[in-house]
C-alpha cells in the first residue's frame, strides 16, 4: 500500500487544480484568520500542510501523494492510482438514480476535497435537521480519510430513502466492536488526515463515529452497521434512518391486552392504546422505558470535568465582583469546584440521553461543529437552550462539547450575573440537581 506522504518527483505544480488550491486556502484562512501561513507562496503553503513534499538526499522535491489526491484531478490521479474512482448516487427506491456523479464525469476535479463539499452540499440541502446533516458528513469525512485509494471498488457513497451507505475499499484497522469507542485512531493516511483537520472537519481523537451513534440513538434511530468484506477488502458503513423497534414482554402485552406476536411487538401496539384515557398511566409507563436501549450508551458518557483547562483567573476575576449579583450566586462560585470535584466521583454525574431530546441537540449543532464561536453566538445557544427547559452543566457540557469548567466560567457565571439566567435552587448552589433557567424578567426589562 502506499504511503501518502509519497513524493511524487515528476508531479509539480502544473499538476495541481487551482481552483481546488485557492477554496482550501480561503477556508483555511476562514477558520484559521491570523495563522502566519495565511501569507505563505503556494508551493510553501503545500509544503507546510503535507501536500508537498522535499527529498532532503537528492535536493528534489514534488506532490506528495495526499497533495495530489485532494488538489490534483482524476486523470493525473489515476495515474499513480489506477483504481482511483469516486461516486455518489441517489435513487428513490427504485434501479434508477435521481442523481448521480462521479469522479470520472470531467465536469468537475474529481479530487477528495471537491468531492467532500459537493457532498456537504447536498447533504445540507437534503436533510432539513442540522445534527443529522452534521453526522452524516462525519461518516463521510471518516470514509475519506481511512479509504485504502490503491484498492478496488472505488468510493461510494449512496442514499436511499430509508438508509445511507458509505462504502470504501480497505479494511479498518481496528476492532470494528472499538470504532464506536473513544479509541485512538490508527491512521492509513495521516498526511490527508493532517489536510482536513487544519479546516476543523476531522480529529485525530478517534471520537467521530461514537458522536455519530450518540447522534442516531438521540433520533431514536437504528444504531449504525459496520460491515467488513474481507474478500472484496472493503469496509461498509449503513446508517438507516428508520426508528429503533423494541420488544415488548409478555406482561407489558397483559398490560396492553395485545395478543400480538413477539415480532409485531413495537411501537405500533403504543399508537393503539394512546388515545384511550384508561391507559394514560399506562402509556406513560411505557414511555419512560421505551428508550431503555439507551442505558447501556449512556454508561459511555464520561464526566469532562478532567480537563485542566479551566479558566480560574477569569472566575476569581467574577468572584471580585461581588456587588453585581447576590450572595447566593457568589456562594455558588466559590463552592462550585469543590462540588465539581465530588461529581466527578459520583455516578450521577453521566448525562441522562432521554433528557436530550432533538430540539435541544439542533440548537447546540452550532457550537459543536465550530469549536471557535465568539461570546455572543455561545451565549446566544446557551440561552436558546434554556427557553425549552432548566439544563444541568454537565447537560450543557455535552450538547456544546466544552468541558463543564468552560461552560460554566465563561458563559454560565456571566448570564447569572447579568441576570439572564438564574440558578434552579438558588439557596442550594451545591444541589445535586442544580440547572439553570431562563430568567423571563430579563424579556420583561
Amino acid at each position: 500500500m502506499l504511503q501518502d506522504n509519497l513524493i511524487l518527483e515528476h508531479y509539480g505544480l502544473n499538476e495541481l487544480n487551482f481552483d481546488t488550491i485557492k477554496s482550501y486556502r480561503d477556508r483555511f484562512a476562514e477558520v484559521k484568520q491570523a495563522h502566519p501561513w495565511n501569507a505563505l507562496e503556494t508551493k510553501e503553503f503545500l509544503y507546510k500542510v503535507g501536500a508537498w513534499g522535499k527529498v532532503r538526499d537528492t535536493h528534489k522535491e514534488g506532490v506528495t501523494l495526499a497533495g495530489l489526491l485532494l488538489f490534483s484531478e482524476e486523470r493525473i490521479i489515476t495515474e499513480v492510482l489506477p483504481q482511483y474512482f469516486l461516486e455518489y448516487r441517489e435513487s428513490k427506491g427504485n434501479e434508477e438514480w435521481t442523481e448521480r456523479f462521479t469522479s470520472q464525469d470531467g465536469t468537475w476535479s474529481g479530487n477528495i476535497f471537491d468531492f467532500y463539499f459537493h457532498i456537504h452540499e447536498i447533504v445540507r440541502n437534503s436533510e432539513p435537521q442540522p445534527s443529522i446533516a452534521s453526522s452524516l458528513t462525519e461518516v463521510l469525512i471518516n470514509m475519506l480519510i481511512h479509504a485504502d485509494y490503491n484498492g478496488e471498488g472505488g468510493v461510494i457513497l449512496e442514499k436511499q430513502p430509508s438508509h445511507y451507505v458509505f462504502s470504501n475499499p480497505g479494511l479498518l484497522l481496528v476492532p470494528t466492536d472499538s470504532v464506536f469507542s473513544n479509541t485512538v485512531s490508527q491512521l492509513r493516511n495521516p498526511n490527508i488526515v493532517k489536510l482536513f483537520s487544519l479546516l476543523g472537519l476531522c480529529e485525530r481523537s478517534g471520537s467521530g463515529l461514537k458522536k455519530v451513534k450518540q447522534n442516531w440513538s438521540l433520533h431514536h434511530y437504528k444504531t449504525p452497521a459496520i460491515d467488513q468484506d474481507v474478500s472484496m477488502h472493503r469496509t461498509v458503513v449503513t446508517l438507516s434512518l428508520s426508528t429503533q423497534e423494541r420488544q415488548v414482554s409478555s406482561s407489558e402485552k397483559d398490560t396492553y391486552h395485545t395478543s400480538a406476536t413477539d415480532s409485531g411487538n413495537n411501537f405500533k401496539d403504543v399508537e393503539k392504546y394512546q388515545n384511550t384515557p384508561e391507559n394514560n398511566v399506562e402509556i406513560d409507563s411505557y414511555n419512560k422505558n421505551k428508550y431503555s436501549y439507551n442505558k447501556g450508551l449512556i454508561e459511555e458518557f464520561k464526566s469532562y470535568n478532567n480537563d485542566v483547562n479551566s479558566f480560574n483567573k477569569e472566575d476569581n476575576h467574577y468572584n471580585n465582583e461581588s456587588n453585581l449579583y447576590n450572595n447566593d450566586v457568589n456562594s455558588y462560585i466559590n463552592n462550585h469546584n469543590s462540588y465539581n470535584n465530588e461529581q466527578e466521583e459520583d455516578s450521577s454525574n453521566l448525562v441522562n440521553v432521554e433528557n436530550i431530546d432533538t430540539k435541544l441537540w439542533d440548537i447546540a449543532a452550532l457550537a459543536r461543529e465550530k469549536k471557535r464561536l465568539s461570546p455572543n453566538q455561545m451565549e446566544h445557544i446557551i440561552l436558546e437552550l434554556c427557553k425549552e427547559k432548566p439544563l444541568m452543566l454537565k447537560e450543557f457540557a455535552y450538547l456544546l462539547e466544552r468541558t463543564p469548567d468552560g461552560v460554566r466560567n465563561n458563559y454560565l457565571t456571566k448570564l447569572l450575573r447579568k441576570g439572564q439566567l438564574q440558578l434552579k435552587y438558588p439557596n442550594q448552589p451545591n444541589h445535586p440537581k442544580q440547572a439553570y433557567l431562563f430568567n423571563k424578567k430579563d424579556i420583561e426589562k
